[in-house]
């Protein structure tokens, strides 16, 4: 097998498009034809992007000639591909398609009564060549066809000889959905439907494991007593396993997020008090605590703020990520989704996960 180093012409970037238009060798090189070998390297390097230029066909003329040099081929023994050749397009083909008889799909019935199997009906006359895929034009016209002739009630199918087009029997119920049990997800999230924790606790018979489990699933009676199901003050969702941590962490990242731009202003302003004392002497030196205070709290977000994920898809729920956000997820424009989610969290003791929109509480 010869490689592309040894022919003149072909560097790195050349080989790279080769290689990418599926020829690896200088003997695949040699039994290609210009035309198509140049229509591939334009393809390849279209999609890739891998030379600034495709190669010209009288190049890759060259290149093809240097490979069947090296590996012994005479341009004669070279079986070209055929090039594509459209008859449809030619006036004499035209007016032969125009007087010629339409070929008309026979119905399943026919094959059967006259016991034909697929490998007796002749396959058509292509008037198109391509060596790659083809697009065949055809025309479909309205054909009345007979219905199949259905067997006597009791009747035993006739035998058919192996290759022959079997139909199944004629008549056989099919199963159908019942629609009258089917229900809609917004009828699942009505609030009216969930059910209660007293009602699952006996249901459960009431023990310890099936407490733990209700009180994951819904909230207590009284965490919600006297609040309006559809106001944000209700309490819903799945219970947080670390609900403290989780609160600890959304008062973090909305300190930090407050004190960086203001740790940048301070900053700005002692910087000014000491280029010009006289115009800004009124600034504080006790201002230092301020950018200070920063490195602090940047301690805290990494050990809280990103410890924070949610119970369900365990995504970081204080860490800002350019991916598809859920369309429930909280926003407000300007602000992004960590400091809504943040309020909404410390307000409401519960928030809506940002990426799969899952309703957690922090709260039992």
């Amino acid at each position: 097998m010869t490689d592309f180093s040894s022919i003149h012409g072909i560097g790195k970037t050349s080989r790279e498009l080769l290689e990418a238009a599926g020829f690896f060798d200088a003997e695949a090189l040699a039994k290609a034809g210009v035309d198509e070998l140049f229509i591939e390297l334009q393809r390849a390097n279209r999609i890739l992007q891998i030379s600034k230029r495709t190669p010209s066909p009288v190049i890759i003329g060259k290149w093809i000639e240097a490979a069947r040099h090296k590996v012994g081929v005479e341009p004669a023994a070279v079986v070209m591909p055929a090039m594509p050749v459209d008859y449809e397009a030619t006036p004499q083909v035209m007016e032969m398609l125009a007087v010629a008889p339409q070929a008309i799909p026979l119905p399943a019935w026919q094959l059967v009564e006259n016991h034909l199997a697929v490998s007796d009906i002749p396959p058509a006359i292509l008037l198109n060549r391509y060596s790659g895929d083809l697009e065949i034009r055809f025309s479909n016209r309205d054909t009345a066809v007979r219905p199949a002739p259905r067997a006597p009630l009791g009747a035993l199918p006739r035998p058919s000889s192996s290759g022959n087009v079997q139909l199944g029997e004629a008549g056989q119920q099919r199963l159908e959905i019942d629609t009258s049990r089917l229900r809609s997800i917004a009828d699942l999230e009505k609030v009216g439907q969930r059910i209660p924790v007293s009602k699952s606790l006996s249901n459960a018979g009431s023990t310890p494991e099936s407490e733990r489990i209700a009180l994951i699933r819904v909230p207590l009676e009284a965490t919600n007593r006297g609040r309006n199901p559809l106001s944000r003050s209700y309490v819903r969702g799945v219970l947080h396993p670390h609900p403290v941590g989780m609160t600890l962490g959304a008062m973090v990242t909305l300190a930090l997020a407050a004190l960086l731009p203001l740790a940048i202003a301070v900053s700005g302003l002692l910087l000014l008090a000491v280029l010009f004392p006289g115009k800004f002497g009124w600034v504080s030196p006790w201002l230092l605590v301020v950018p200070c205070g920063l490195p602090l709290l940047g301690v805290l977000y990494l050990i809280l703020g990103l410890n924070g994920r949610c119970r369900i898809c365990t995504q970081r729920v204080f860490l800002h990520r350019a991916c598809r956000k859920n369309v429930k997820a909280h926003h407000l424009r300007g602000l992004g989704y960590v400091i809504p989610v943040c309020l909404h969290m410390l307000l409401f003791h519960w928030f809506r996960c940002t990426y799969c929109g899952t309703p957690v509480r922090l709260k039992k």
